[in-house]
């Protein structure tokens, strides 16, 4: 079945010179850091989450560890990013210093789970909202929206759009979003992998033919190593809003972080944390986009 192909020109492939990110766990990163001011005495309502987290003068946030421009580990153990940015600043509006955030890893397996099982008290990682997802954690956001894309080796120009897939191997992470996508849909085959980065050696080595997951995700592949990959096509072919994961039924704590999103994009500071970090590859800075009040 074909669906329908958002066509939006991207400047993903756009590298920066300066990117100095890794691809494995352990690499380091040269998009910057920042530690956003940090709320004096807010004050919450006594029972709210908001309220217990500021009063414990800590939080922990779930987040990839291995997605260049977004949330990667860096050489000082800690992870950098677009996402981790985001984090930080509705940290410090808790009166959280960065210092103060733990930093747990959540792979797109296990982030329903952990925040069932109170491992992270919220998820900011290339976390799709979906229906099926919000009956068992709820979101806020979105706060970015992504589209699925394909990446393919230099010199594969057989695959230029998702029908191309059809039959052929395809990695992909286990339980995500584009993963059974690319199934239903597009009736690839799919190679699972805990991690997108653990997609690229089969790629390389041509036991799989393509990798599928959001654009910006694979954009941060190809910015390093251009040479090795690139982007099927300039097209994506779904949508892909990013929410930041809560524990279910939080209600309070939801509509709180969805006033500082806004907030964010009005004072300045969700442009500033892109332009520090995806934005050193993808120049073009995006909107907030509306937020689903839900």
């Amino acid at each position: 079945m074909k669906a329908f192909l958002t066509r939006r020109k991207s400047l993903l492939v756009a590298a920066s010179a300066a990117l100095a990110l890794s691809l494995s766990a352990c690499g380091g990163s040269s998009s910057t850091t920042t530690n956003p001011p940090v709320a004096e005495k807010p004050s919450f309502a006594a029972d709210s989450t908001m309220a217990k987290l500021s009063n414990a003068g800590k939080i922990t946030i779930g987040t990839k560890f291995d997605q260049p421009l977004f949330g990667q580990k860096g050489l000082d153990g800690k992870p950098v990013g677009f996402d981790v940015e985001i984090g930080k600043l509705i940290a410090a509006k808790l009166g959280i210093p960065a210092d103060k955030i733990e930093w747990v890893e959540t792979v797109s397996a296990n982030r329903e789970e952990f925040l069932k099982q109170g491992k992270v008290d919220m998820i900011v990682a290339t976390y799709t909202i979906n229906d099926k997802r919000k009956t068992q954690v709820d979101f806020a956001g979105p706060y970015y929206e992504a589209g699925q894309a394909l990446m393919v080796n230099k010199d594969n120009n057989s695959i230029t759009k998702p029908e191309d897939v059809k039959g052929k191997n395809v990695c992909s992470v286990t339980g995500s979003t584009p993963a059974a996508t690319i199934v239903e849909k597009y009736q690839a085959v799919l190679v699972p992998a805990a991690t997108y980065s653990a997609c690229l050696e089969p790629l390389r080595n041509k036991q799989v033919e393509a990798i599928t997951t959001d654009n910006v995700i694979l954009a941060g592949f190809v910015s390093k190593e251009p040479d090795a990959f690139k982007l099927a096509s300039d097209q994506t072919f779904t949508k892909e809003p990013y929410g930041i994961g809560l524990k279910k039924d939080d209600t309070a704590f939801r509509m709180w972080i969805n006033d500082q999103l806004e907030a964010f994009a009005k004072d300045g500071s969700y442009k500033k944390a892109w332009e520090d970090t995806a934005g050193t590859v993808i120049k073009t800075a995006p909107e907030l986009p509306t937020i689903d009040r839900y």
